[in-house]
C-alpha cells in the first residue's frame, strides 16, 4: 500500500488532495454533523478591530478602564465581543508593565521574544457556532480564528479550551496569542462550562454573541437555559417567590456534568477548524462547495491551554483515537488522574503522604479549613488577608472543633492552636508549604464558589435543588440581601462575567442563614454564630468526604469517577508546566500524580515532560492587582513558562528538537514592598533547560515520582 492509499484509508476517503495527490473527483468539504446551523466568517481588518485584542491593542488590554457600551441597555455584538476579550485576557495574565507585560509576554512581543513598539493587532477572520445534538441542550461554543498570516504551505492549528468557567475567549491570552502570532488557526471551545447564565426572575438568557433573550422563547439560541420554564407556571412563580432574584449558571446548573466530555469538545473544535480552513482555502467544487485541502495528516495540530482548559486538552489526547492532535503543552492543568496504588511521590526524598485527590475532594477541604488556617499568626502577612473578616474566620475555627454530624479533627483551647491545626490539615491533605500565604485570598475570591459550582456539576443538580442551601444572586451593597440584578449588569455579564460568582455584584448566597437568605460570608449558622457559613461548608464536605459520619457521602460517585483521566497520552509529545505554590490546583493532586500515572501506563513510550516552577501560583492576574498586593513581590508569571512550553513543543514537532527533560525551574521573586515590587527582569525567570542538573531533575523510577527540594 503506497502512502497516498494509506493516507486515504486512514481518513476513510478515496485518494485525497490532502494526502499529496489531486483526486478525481474532489473530496467535498462537509460541515461537521455536530455543528448546528451554517456558520459564516466575520473579517477583522487588524486596525479598527482584530482577532487578538478586539481593536483595543496592547495598550487597551492593559488599561484599567474596560471597553464601554455606547448604549448601556443595548450593546452591539462588537461591543460585547470587545468586553469579553478584554475580560478574558486580563483574567489570565498580569497586564502591568512591572509584571512583565509588554516585555516578557504580550501582544507586542513577537514569536522570537523581540519587543515591538506596536499594539499587536492581528487581522483575520472568525467563525463561531454551537456544537449541539440539535435540541439546544448542549450548545457548546466553538470558534475558529484564522489570522491573515496563515500559511497554506505550512498549516497549523492550536486547539484551545477555555479555562475556568470563562466564555469562548477564555484562552485568548494563552493559546490564542501564541497561535495567532505564529500564523496558526486557533480552535477554541468553551467546553460546555462557558459563561452562560439565566436570570430566573426575569426569565432572560443570553445568546452565542451576548444578546439578551427571553428564556421562554429563546429555544436553541440560548447559550444556557436552566430548564425551569418547563414547570407549570404556578410552580415557576412559586420558585421565584420563595427564592427571588436568583441566577443559574451553566457550569453549576446544566445537570450534564460537561467535564466528562471536555476532551471530546476539544477534538470537535479541531474538526471545526479544519472545516473552516477548507472553506476558506479549498479549491472550488461544484454547487458553490469547496474541496478538502487540509486534514490532520498534513496540518500540524497542537493542543494547549491552562487550568481546567489544560485538563480538557489532556483529556482530548486520551480519547483521540483518530490522531487529530500531534502534541500538547499545558500549564497548571486541573486534571484528575485515576488512582494507582503502586504510585508514590517524593519531594526532597520524603514521601508525599496525600496526593491524587479528586478536585471535589480538595475543594471541599479548602472550603472547610482555609478561612480558619488564614488566621494563624504565621500567615498574618498573607496578601489580601483583610478580605476575610477576622472575627468570622475565628468563629469558623471554633465551629471546626464541634460538629453534630462528624469529627473534623480540629481542636484547641485558643484560636491560634485551632488555626495551626487547620493549616496542618491542609498541609497533610497535599498543599505545599509554599501555598500557605494564599489561603486567605483564595478563600475570599474563589474557593467557596468553586466548591459550590463543582458539587452541583458533579451531582447534576438543578438550580432549584439549592444544594447545601446555596444559590447565586446579586446582593444589595448595604444589606447584602438578594436583590434584582440590574438590566445593565445583565447586558455586561456576557462580556465581563467569569461564569461563577463573585462577578459584577453577583455573589454566593446562603439560603439557610438564620433570619433569611443573605450573602454567604455573613450567613448565620443554626448555632447563632457567624462563621462564614460553616454549616454550608460542612454540608459540602459531607458530600464527598467520610469524616466518620454514620451515612456515606451523598454525592453520586459516578459524577466524579466519570471525569477521572487514564494518563494515556498515546505516546504523543507533551509538556506540563505548573507552579509549585499553586493553592487552587495543588501540584500533588494534579500534575505530579498525572505525570507518574502517565509513566506507569505508557512506560518507555511516554514522551511527557513535567516542569515545576518555584515561586509561581495559579492566578497570574493577581500578581498585578492592587487588592492582592504582595503577590507582586512574591510570585513570578507562569505565562512566561507557558510560552516556553509552547515554543519547545513547536520545535519538537517541526524540527525534532527534544523536549526539555522534566525539571524544577528555580526563579527569583521580585521582592520589594507589597504592591510596589520592582520591575521584573529575565533574571527573575530563568528559562527551562534541555538537560537539568541532578539537583533540579524530576525523575521517575520504581513507580516513584521524585521531585527535588
Amino acid at each position: 500500500m503506497n502512502r497516498f492509499t494509506l493516507c486515504a484509508s486512514i481518513v476513510g476517503l478515496s485518494l485525497l488532495a490532502a494526502c499529496g495527490k489531486n483526486p478525481e473527483p474532489a473530496v467535498i468539504n462537509v460541515l461537521p454533523s455536530f455543528i448546528r446551523g451554517t456558520p459564516a466568517p466575520v473579517a477583522y481588518d487588524g486596525t479598527s478591530n482584530d482577532l487578538l485584542t478586539a481593536g483595543l491593542g496592547r495598550s487597551g488590554l492593559a488599561s484599567a478602564a474596560a471597553p464601554a457600551f455606547v448604549d448601556a441597555a443595548s450593546p452591539t455584538a462588537n461591543e460585547s465581543r470587545a468586553l469579553s476579550i478584554y475580560t478574558s485576557y486580563r483574567a489570565m495574565v498580569d497586564t502591568t508593565a512591572a509584571g512583565g507585560y509588554g516585555t516578557l509576554y504580550g501582544p507586542n512581543v513577537d514569536v522570537n521574544g523581540v519587543i515591538g513598539s506596536g499594539e499587536g493587532r492581528i487581522a483575520g477572520e472568525e467563525w463561531i457556532a454551537f456544537s449541539d445534538a440539535g435540541l439546544g441542550a448542549e450548545n457548546v461554543t466553538m470558534m475558529v480564528q484564522i489570522p491573515s498570516t496563515f500559511d497554506v504551505n505550512n498549516p497549523c492549528i492550536v486547539a484551545a479550551a477555555s479555562p475556568g468557567s470563562l466564555g469562548i475567549y477564555g484562552a485568548i491570552a494563552s493559546a490564542g496569542e501564541w497561535g495567532l502570532k505564529r500564523g496558526c488557526a486557533v480552535a477554541y471551545t468553551d467546553k460546555g462550562a462557558g459563561n452562560g447564565f439565566h436570570d430566573l426572575q426575569t426569565d432572560t438568557v443570553v445568546g452565542i454573541g451576548g444578546a439578551r433573550l427571553a428564556g421562554a422563547t429563546a429555544g436553541v439560541a440560548a447559550l444556557f437555559n436552566a430548564n425551569l420554564a418547563g414547570l407549570p407556571q404556578a410552580d415557576m412563580a412559586a420558585f421565584n417567590t420563595a427564592t427571588p432574584n436568583r441566577l443559574a449558571f451553566k457550569h453549576a446548573h446544566s445537570q450534564r456534568n460537561f467535564e466528562r466530555d471536555w476532551g471530546v469538545y476539544v477534538l470537535q473544535s479541531v474538526r471545526f477548524a479544519l472545516y473552516a480552513l477548507n472553506q476558506k482555502y479549498g479549491d472550488s467544487a461544484p454547487n458553490n462547495r469547496r474541496a478538502v485541502k487540509f486534514t490532520a495528516l498534513n496540518t500540524l495540530v497542537m493542543g494547549s491551554s491552562v487550568g481546567n482548559g489544560g485538563g480538557a486538552v489532556l483529556a482530548a489526547v486520551e480519547v483521540d483515537a483518530e490522531g487529530l492532535l500531534d502534541g500538547i503543552a499545558v500549564a497548571q492543568p486541573q486534571v484528575q488522574p485515576i488512582a494507582n496504588a503502586t504510585l508514590k511521590i517524593q519531594r526532597g526524598g520524603v514521601d508525599v503522604a496525600s496526593f491524587g485527590k479528586s478536585q471535589m475532594d480538595y475543594l471541599a477541604l479548602a472550603n472547610l479549613f482555609q478561612p480558619c488556617a488564614a488566621t494563624a499568626a504565621s500567615l498574618a502577612n498573607s496578601p489580601a488577608s483583610g478580605m476575610v473578616v477576622s472575627a468570622r474566620a475565628q468563629a469558623r475555627c471554633q465551629s471546626l472543633t464541634t460538629s453534630a454530624t462528624f469529627n473534623i479533627g480540629v481542636s484547641g483551647a485558643t484560636n491560634e492552636v485551632r488555626a495551626q491545626a487547620a493549616l496542618a490539615k491542609l498541609r497533610a491533605a497535599g498543599w505545599e508549604a509554599e501555598s500557605d500565604l494564599l489561603h486567605a485570598s483564595h478563600y475570599a475570591l474563589a474557593t467557596p464558589a468553586l466548591a459550590v459550582t463543582n458539587v452541583n456539576a458533579y451531582g447534576r443538580k438543578s438550580v432549584k435543588d439549592h444544594e447545601c442551601g446555596y444559590s447565586f444572586a446579586s446582593t444589595n451593597a448595604t444589606t447584602l440581601l438578594p436583590a434584582a440584578t440590574p438590566a445593565t449588569t445583565l447586558m455586561r455579564l456576557f462580556g465581563a462575567g467569569s461564569g461563577l460568582p463573585p462577578t459584577l455584584g453577583i455573589n454566593l448566597v446562603s439560603n439557610n442563614s438564620v433570619g433569611g437568605a443573605t450573602q454567604d460570608a455573613q450567613s448565620i449558622d443554626v448555632d447563632g454564630s457567624q462563621s462564614l457559613n460553616a454549616d454550608g461548608a460542612k454540608c459540602i464536605a459531607s458530600r464527598v468526604i467520610n469524616f466518620g459520619q454514620a451515612t456515606a457521602p451523598a454525592l453520586p460517585s459516578g459524577g466524579i469517577n466519570e471525569v477521572l483521566r487514564s494518563g494515556n497520552l498515546r505516546g504523543k509529545p507533551a509538556i506540563i508546566v505548573h507552579g509549585r505554590a499553586d493553592a487552587l490546583v495543588p501540584v500533588n493532586h494534579s500534575s505530579r500524580p498525572y505525570f507518574g500515572l502517565n509513566k506507569i501506563v505508557e512506560g518507555a513510550t511516554s514522551r511527557l515532560s513535567y516542569i515545576e516552577v518555584t515561586n509561581a501560583q495559579h492566578l497570574d492576574a493577581l500578581n498585578g492587582t492592587a487588592a492582592t498586593a504582595g503577590y507582586d513581590s512574591r510570585f513570578v508569571p507562569m505565562q512566561r513558562y507557558y510560552n516556553q512550553a509552547m515554543d519547545a513543543l513547536y520545535a519538537n514537532l517541526k524540527n525534532n528538537v527534544a523536549l526539555p527533560a522534566s525539571q524544577v525551574v528555580r526563579t527569583t521573586p521580585r521582592g520589594g514592598a507589597a504592591g510596589a515590587a520592582p520591575a521584573i527582569t529575565a533574571a527573575n525567570v530563568p528559562p527551562m533547560v534541555a538537560a537539568p542538573t541532578p539537583a533540579n531533575a524530576i525523575t521517575f523510577a520504581n513507580n516513584t515520582v521524585s521531585v527535588p527540594e
